[in-house]
């Protein structure tokens, strides 16, 4: 699961249309797709207070749920 690099699930969905900032937390492969839906955990893997899906569109954030 990826590490999302916001403080609060709203300011995730604030990033709307932007880059997500991220932290890989998977030893095996990279968990980042440019285009596709995966879940993230905030704010950061060690201090997992909220989680979301992201669905990512042309390198983009296009929905946080």
């Amino acid at each position: 699961m990826l590490a999302a690099n916001y403080p609060t699930k709203k300011n995730l969905k604030a990033a709307v249309g932007q880059a997500l900032r991220f932290t890989e937390t998977s030893f095996f492969d990279s968990e980042y797709r440019r285009d596709g839906i995966f879940s993230v955990v905030g704010p950061s893997s060690e201090k997992r207070n909220w989680y979301a899906t992201v669905t990512m569109v042309a390198g983009k954030i296009a929905k946080v749920s």
